[in-house]
């Protein structure tokens, strides 16, 4: 029985990473294989449709891809880079194409483009996409749809000609807090434990006393 559950786990690991050969054969259709499943059906319609008018208007052209994972010893690059090879077999073939993938599993990424695409997203700018703008949003919750969203949106409009939009901006949501006093306030906080310490003093002293003097005058004249 042991055996048999050992041999399934065996079997079930590799199973969950994907392999070149599972992705499927581009066709023009092809903008985005969401393997990992984490882009929904609205979302990727609307960076489909994105991704199609930028290729009728510059030419440049954007895959998307996801998985869940890789087979050991794999990387976001070099499963990038057999794909891109895959898809594009020649340099011809590459020269307009931009292929981004994740793995979700580590949230590893990367990008690889062709020459003529180069020539407009630069090597810092594929960088930042792949790093600071898809990264972003799965820092901030794992929000995969808002991570492509921004993504694609940065890719047309760096591969249609217009200006960098430039990665997201990220606001501190931590407020931060002062951990000292001013000397104003230690002052005042000094002179109200003063006060207290005096006030207290001077009720430990007259209570008493005032007690006594009850107690003195409510009891019966000894002459009595």
């Amino acid at each position: 029985m042991l055996a048999t559950s050992l041999t399934t786990l065996l079997w079930v690991t590799p199973a969950l990473a994907t392999a070149l050969y599972e992705i499927p054969n581009l066709t023009p259709e092809t903008w985005i294989v969401d393997e990992a499943e984490v882009i929904s059906r609205i979302n990727e319609g609307k960076i489909t449709t994105d991704l199609e008018e930028l290729a009728k208007q510059s030419g440049n052209q954007v895959r998307i891809v996801t998985v869940r994972r890789l087979d050991y010893g794999e990387t976001p690059e070099t499963f990038s880079k057999a794909l891109f090879e895959k898809w594009f077999p020649t340099t011809e073939a590459q020269a307009n194409q931009t292929l981004l993938m994740i793995d979700t599993v580590t949230n590893g990424t990367a990008i690889i483009s062709g020459d003529k695409s180069k020539t407009v997203l630069t090597s810092d700018i594929a960088t930042s996409i792949a790093n600071e703008t898809l990264l972003a949003p799965l820092r901030d919750g794992n929000k995969y749809n808002q991570a492509f969203l921004d993504a694609s949106d940065r890719l047309v409009a760096v591969l249609s000609g217009q200006p960098d939009p430039g990665p997201p901006q990220i606001i501190d949501k931590v407020q931060a807090e002062r951990t000292f006093k001013t000397a104003e306030e230690t002052e005042e906080e000094r002179g109200n434990a003063t006060a207290w310490v005096v006030g207290l003093l001077i009720a430990a002293t007259v209570i008493p006393m005032a007690t006594y003097y009850i107690y003195q005058v409510n009891q019966p004249s000894n002459n009595g």
